[in-house]
């Protein structure tokens, strides 16, 4: 891979640990936190494929309301105190620990750094600030651009249009398989960043490489 590469970044589950927002008010959320955690992830992903297939868009930070709310209902309930507490922690995720020194050491070589998300703009804003990853970032491409989830390709060609590439010229790391497989099917060279050890899917869709954390990219 070129030292000097477009490298183009998922967000959430990525770069951005989706389950630290829970960890942080374990005890406030009480028996069921991972529990309540693991659903209320899943459903924000389901609320997007499903919006994107009926052409009813709404913004992923009213879609992550309504997974909170759904999770929330399914684990018994929470009180108001822990749901705003969470939704705000959703704003400022933990970076995985591997991130900035890999982001760090690519921009060092020369790349372009990006990240493609379903968020908000203000919800990426809030989050790579917080996460002390603005000075490596090029400014985030929200879906808002375009009102649609990944894995729509209108999303995908949101990179061509900023930076005028071809697919071909754009390394793309998610650490979601579906993700991958949007972009494989793009035409971006992809890595699947399986941090959670996941067993493969979309076979016909594969990436190009598959590492068990970010900091792989440095030696691809």
């Amino acid at each position: 891979m070129s030292e000097h590469a477009l490298y183009v970044f998922d967000a959430y589950g990525t770069l951005l640990d989706v389950h630290s927002a829970v960890a942080r008010h374990r005890a406030l959320v009480g028996a069921e936190a991972d529990r309540l955690s693991d659903i209320w992830r899943t459903k924000q992903l389901e609320y997007t494929w499903t919006r994107s297939l009926m052409g009813a868009y709404r913004d992923f930070w009213a879609l992550t309301e309504e997974a909170l709310d759904f999770a929330a209902a399914r684990c018994g309930g929470i009180s108001a105190e822990a749901r705003e507490k969470l939704l705000s922690a959703y704003e400022t995720l933990d970076a995985f620990a591997d991130v900035a020194p890999t982001l760090a050491a690519l921009k060092a070589r020369g790349a372009k750094l990006v990240i493609l998300s379903n968020g908000t703009p203000a919800m990426l804003d809030s989050a790579v600030r917080s996460a002390g990853l603005g000075d490596l970032l090029d400014p985030s491409i929200s879906v808002a651009d375009v009102g649609v989830f990944k894995t729509d390709a209108r999303v995908y060609e949101r990179v061509g249009a900023r930076y005028g590439v071809a697919p071909q010229a754009v390394s793309f790391q998610s650490s979601n398989r579906w993700d991958i497989a949007g972009a494989t099917k793009f035409g971006f060279r992809t890595v699947w960043i399986n941090r959670a050890k996941a067993p493969d899917e979309y076979r016909d869709l594969p990436p190009a490489a598959v590492l068990d954390g970010l900091a792989g990219l440095l030696t691809l």
